[in-house]
């Protein structure tokens, strides 16, 4: 079986049959000009997992007509914007098979036939690669789907491709820049040019929010699902650790990684966390999920779920004394924001205190934890591998072969992450690294979010995203993320540290977050879709770049070409 990666994709554009098209303007395609035979559909960048259904189901298009036209947007900007690693050379195959059981009468799930894409640090048991960014796991093979893919599967979802990723989940080194992958080459966001989509799940949110897939899924141990999405006009649920299994996912702490949806909408993330929760005997920690039926997390979308509730302003998180110019326009926005909440029925106990985040602020519990866990963790996934062709056993291994390999570009981009935690002179098991992950869920908890939740009555807690993923991070708490502004056209551009991307400039996004106790998912995706529908903030900032092409240009190519079938062209 063939497989392309794609840098520049015309092979597999060939292959596929796709016209390549230019990139278009922002906001030049209406509903009226991507109806179908007449009927009205919504541009793929605005398509609801509920839209495809509803396409499907009405013969209005095919998952087959679906796969064409995601693969043929990506290929349209993946040159610009590298967010896409790979694609999946039996995605229409699949998509065929899904046509068929439909058209019998058998829909596995609401997911059936709809092509989502993977941050390239989950596992499938395909042709597709899972390299974590970068060479030292090129042409490793997985003994069976991670788990994550296999939920996806059996929900009859369409796995498309993997999306571009920071370097080993932006955990090698100090001085490189978000979405840079040795393998992937450099993600940039789609709101300004030279954008940095933020990490790690970086090519993830620029795909969603594109909508190259419906949706894709990444995994955060410190803000990364939250903060790409944040950037990126995303809904993104960071589930508590455990919620969603981590077998066969490259990463770097049991404490703190998980997996969750990045998301258009918050209904769409309801419904792809709802396939991928539950417990798994390959991940002991899914044991602690604390209910025996996964909640129905689509039917927590209820418009009138902030009524009553009591949600916490912890003001102390994201103070912004001498950085005004930087965040300023981001917590005004969430200052008017708090009017929202109010509207929708909630009381705002503003200005509370934690005295948790300035301890953390000031400490290096966290870091140690992690350091400590990669080890262990890093080496417990290269064991689980059945096919290892540069023979990697250890984080040690991987540090060699990164520093001998040229295209992994160190020294340029250094491997000091990994160099600190060799350094280590305890493992995850020892006296000490207790005492430091302990202290994180003692001032991240009792001093922290569960405190102030308890102590004060609250439902929730509510902040900027741009400062929310610490705390929940260190104790594996949820986080819901939904868009809530853009900066002004006035902004300064400020570049990141590696000089290489603009970190803030004007039309980049933002959004506000809430966090609540652990297994509060089910709550906070309703406090986020009570928000999303009284702001609907999304579609009001569009990207600089966009693809073209839509499902009509598909079904149009489809019918004009003769059997007005859905046919495989590989």
């Amino acid at each position: 079986m063939l497989l392309f990666k794609l840098f520049p994709s015309l092979l597999l554009s060939a292959i596929l049959n796709i016209g390549g098209g230019l990139l278009a303007a922002a906001g030049q395609y209406s509903d009226a000009s991507t109806a179908i035979d007449g009927k009205p559909f919504p541009p793929l960048i605005k398509a609801t997992l509920e839209d495809l259904v509803s396409g499907l189901e009405s013969g209005l298009f095919t998952s087959v007509d679906l796969v064409k036209a995601y693969t043929s947007r990506i290929l349209e900007v993946n040159s610009t914007l590298k967010m896409v690693t790979e694609l999946n050379t039996d995605a229409l195959l699949i998509a065929a098979e899904a046509d068929a059981l439909r058209a019998e009468g058998t829909v596995l799930s609401p997911l059936h036939g709809i092509p989502i894409l993977l941050k390239n640090n989950i596992a499938t048991m395909d042709a597709m690669p899972n390299t974590a960014g970068s060479y030292a796991l090129l042409g490793v093979k997985v003994p069976e789907d991670s788990t994550m893919a296999a939920k996806l599967r059996k929900a009859g979802a369409i796995l498309l491709g993997k999306t571009n990723l920071s370097q080993w989940a932006n955990f090698r080194s100090y001085n490189t820049s978000n979405g840079w992958s040795a393998w992937g080459g450099q993600t940039e966001g789609a709101y300004y040019p030279g954008q940095d989509p933020s990490g790690s799940s970086s090519g993830s949110g620029v795909a969603s929010s594109l909508g190259l897939a419906l949706a894709c899924l990444g995994t955060e141990t410190d803000g990364s699902i939250v903060s790409p999405s944040n950037v990126n006009n995303l809904v993104g649920i960071k589930p508590t650790v455990g919620l969603t299994s981590r077998y066969l996912v490259v990463g770097i702490s049991e404490r703190q990684d998980t997996i969750g949806p990045m998301a258009r909408t918050v209904k769409d993330a309801a419904y792809i966390l709802a396939a991928i929760a539950g417990q798994d005997p390959n991940d002991n920690y899914t044991s602690a999920i604390p209910f025996s039926a996964t909640p129905d997390y689509v039917a927590a979308c209820n418009y009138h779920a902030l009524k009553g509730k009591r949600i916490g302003v912890p003001r102390n998180v994201f103070d912004i004394t001498g950085f005004e110019e930087q965040y300023g326009p981001i917590v005004a926005a969430f200052n008017a924001s708090l009017d929202t909440i109010r509207a929708a029925g909630a009381e705002v106990v503003d200005d509370i205190y934690l005295e948790g985040y300035d301890a953390i602020a000031n400490a290096t519990f966290e870091q140690v934890v992690l350091m400590a866990d990669i080890v262990k963790n890093l080496a417990s996934y290269l064991s689980e591998l059945a096919v290892n062709p540069n023979n990697l056993t250890s984080l040690s291994d991987v540090q060699e072969f990164t520093q001998n390999f040229t295209l992994e570009e160190w020294p340029e981009r250094d491997t000091g992450i990994w160099e600190d935690a060799l350094a280590l002179d305890y493992g995850n098991e020892s006296p000490e690294f207790w005492s430091n992950y302990t202290a994180d869920l003692y001032y991240g908890g009792l001093l922290g979010i569960t405190g102030a939740l308890t102590n004060l009555s609250l439902d929730a807690l509510v902040v900027p995203t741009t400062f929310a993923s610490t705390l929940p991070a260190i104790i594996g708490a949820p986080i819901v993320t939904v868009p809530l502004g853009k900066y002004p056209e006035n902004t300064t551009v400020v570049p990141n540290a590696f000089g290489n991307l603009n970190n803030t400039a004007p039309n980049i996004p933002f959004g506000v977050s809430f966090l609540g106790e652990h297994w509060s998912e089910e709550k906070l995706i309703g406090f986020a879709y009570a928000f999303e529908q009284r702001t609907k903030v999304r579609n009001t900032i569009q990207p600089y770049i966009q693809p073209q092409t839509e499902l009509v240009d598909i079904v149009n190519k489809r019918v004009t070409e003769g059997s007005g079938r859905a046919e495989i062209k590989i």
